[in-house]
């Protein structure tokens, strides 16, 4: 090579360096002057279906929050990690957020067995994980780092069963469950309070992607129960057990999780079959003006109704209420762990939040009724 040729050489390394470190100081400097918010959701796999609108409310609540000055004048970036409903995958979101993104808080899990799965990284590097769907009961009082503004299943569960033993008064309850972190926790909760009342279970449970669950209902169903809960993460789970359940031309009476009763196209496309099922949701209040403004926002920016609404509502309260710490505590996980065990009747879309020290919302589940495709309250 020519002297020419090396000197022209030299001379666009040292501009690829140079630029480099000013792209590096840049980009310091910009997340410098903003409050950056990770967030594990999944946005892939069969769970997608929930991630990819709560990312849009995500990204509402911070525009929302930008728009009005951000917090203490910097404004919010948000970080999503696709954590896809999986515990390695969002213990390796997790990892990315704290280790290369630095985070002090992240949103989510969403299902609980990522959060479950993130829960001690987190607590390892003193960041504050804050979700607002993971439900499992193993996860209240886990961590100082954890904390959650929807509530944990054995609210669900244990409404479930005093409705079935005294409302019903069904002695016999058959489940067919998915084996899943969330599944587990609700099936557990009712599990517990129903043999307590003095039911019997007669349970069976699968695989998620399990294709085939007609001989596990055909078991269930010579067992002569009373009713049939059924208990599934998503609604491809959903739709393959209903449908192998009307295969069998069983149609016993049914209770439900609220991962069902919170699917607007799983209960008008089985309106006939779930008709007068019992389920349990952390419902919503149409009346809330902050409910309402999500609805109306939301319809405004993405051109569609917000789906999963008790879930929707947590996740924009999240980052209302997570901002409201920074501005209280500043930007440190410990210190906003801390301050969200003092949270008490703090006004959000879901309705008035307080945070027990257990790291759970004082609110819970409500027993409802399906009826021409809708959960409804029973009264």
């Amino acid at each position: 090579m020519s002297k020419a040729k090396k000197t022209v050489w030299w001379v666009v390394g040292v501009v690829v360096v140079v630029g480099l470190v000013w792209w590096g100081i840049a980009r310091n400097n910009a997340s410098a002057n903003m409050v950056k918010i990770g967030a594990m959701l999944p946005l892939t796999g069969d769970a997608a279906v929930y991630g990819e609108p709560m990312d849009n409310v995500l990204h509402l609540a911070a525009n929302e929050i930008n728009a009005q000055g951000g917090i203490n004048g910097k404004p919010i970036e948000l970080l999503v990690e696709d954590s896809k409903c999986d515990g390695t995958d969002a213990a390796n979101a997790a990892q990315k957020l704290i280790n290369v993104d630095n985070v002090q808080v992240i949103i989510g899990g969403l299902c609980s067995g990522e959060s479950l799965a993130a829960v001690p990284i987190a607590q390892q590097a003193k960041v504050f994980l804050f979700s607002g769907g993971s439900s499992s009961p193993k996860l209240t009082s886990s961590s100082l780092y954890f904390a959650r503004d929807y509530p944990s299943d054995s609210a669900q569960g244990k409404v479930l069963a005093d409705a079935a033993w005294n409302t019903k008064h069904w002695k016999s309850v058959a489940v067919v469950q998915e084996q899943t972190d969330y599944a587990v926790g609700v099936y557990g909760a009712f599990n517990d309070e129903f043999q307590s009342l003095g039911g019997k279970i007669f349970n069976q449970s699968f695989p998620t992607g399990a294709t085939d669950v007609r001989s596990m209902l055909t078991d269930l169903k010579s067992q002569n129960p009373d009713a049939l809960f059924i208990i599934t993460q998503t609604p491809q789970e959903t739709d393959r057990v209903i449908e192998q359940l009307q295969e069998l031309k069983w149609t016993p009476p049914l209770l439900v999780d609220d991962v069902i009763a919170g699917d607007p196209a799983t209960l008008k496309a089985n309106a006939n079959i779930l008709e007068g099922a019992l389920t349990a949701e952390f419902g919503v209040d149409p009346t809330n003006q902050k409910f309402e403004h999500l609805l109306s926002a939301y319809k405004a920016q993405y051109g569609s109704d917000v789906p999963y609404q008790s879930y929707e509502q947590t996740m924009y309260d999240a980052v209302y209420l997570l901002a409201d710490g920074i501005r209280t505590v500043g930007y440190n996980g410990t210190a906003l762990a801390q301050w969200s065990r003092t949270v008490s009747n703090w006004s959000g879309a879901t309705g008035m939040i307080t945070i027990l020290p257990s790291g759970d919302p004082a609110s819970g589940h409500r027993l409802e009724m399906i009826h021409n495709g809708v959960a409804q309250p029973v009264q």
